[in-house]
């Protein structure tokens, strides 16, 4: 494997005393796509919290291109590199598609709070750099003619293309998406293959994928991570991972 970019070692939690996940391992390389798969309830976004901060794990440790990242809060690990997307979207809904995705350039403005009060010439030179990167993120997606449209105004597939694109633009190391084809339909989730294969090509992200749609994770990752009860039970290539036993009686054969 290439240099490592997000690596967790012994990644455990425990809430009340119940151990959700336990010896997690994991490791993923520069522009590496890599599935975690699992039953419902298996642990996979209690492990998506603990990468972004949302949880602290009681166990292990996550680090972010060999620096340790104990005790970050999520926008601190936002800002680190890990970017995320949510089972359930989450964007501003009565902002427009462009506003949601400026909202996330701001872990890299440079103005200051004066410049802001008083709309000094360094604060509308750099907003107008980030109108212009918004729409040409927007235009990769091929979403620019819908810069204007309030978000919740947009049908569901490209909703979700619009929170990928937002996570994009705080410039990340790794994005998470989690379940990211949930509720779509099998044109949508096409398009959102598409989405997935632009982002490693153009933008040379390694990406970590929660997904429940077989044929989608089959297709586009080059190893999978198998969870059940909050242990690995099997990690290999999709190949290697459709026929192993345990997975298929844990998760693939039901």
């Amino acid at each position: 494997m290439n240099q490592s970019v997000l690596k967790a070692e012994k990644l455990g939690i425990t809430f009340g005393g119940l151990k959700a996940v336990e010896n997690f391992e994991l490791e993923i390389g520069e522009s590496e796509l890599v599935g975690l798969i699992g039953p419902n309830g298996a642990g996979k976004t209690t492990i998506f919290n603990m990468l972004t901060g949302v949880y602290q794990p009681t166990e292990g440790a996550v680090y972010l291109g060999g620096r340790l990242m104990a005790g970050k809060k999520p926008h601190q690990m936002a800002k680190a590199g890990i970017a995320r997307t949510f089972q359930n979207i989450r964007l501003f809904k009565k902002m427009t598609v462009l506003e949601n995705v400026k909202v996330a350039f701001n872990l890299n403005m440079k103005y200051n709070g004066l410049q802001t009060v008083l709309r000094l010439p360094g604060y509308w030179k750099e907003e107008a750099e980030i109108d212009r990167k918004g729409r040409e993120l927007l235009k990769v997606f091929h979403m620019e003619h819908l810069a204007d449209n309030i978000a919740e105004n947009l049908p569901y597939g490209q909703q979700r293309k619009l929170e990928i694109a937002r996570a994009l633009a705080t410039n990340p190391k790794v994005l998470l998406l989690d379940e990211p084809a949930a509720g779509m339909n099998p044109t949508e989730t096409a398009e959102l293959m598409e989405v997935i294969a632009i982002i490693r090509k153009d933008f040379h992200i390694s990406i970590l994928l929660i997904e429940h749609d077989m044929s989608l994770v089959m297709s586009i990752c080059e190893r999978l991570v198998v969870i059940d009860y909050g242990q690995i039970i099997a990690k290999g290539t999709p190949k290697e991972i459709a026929s192993d036993p345990k997975v298929i009686g844990a998760y693939l054969g039901k």
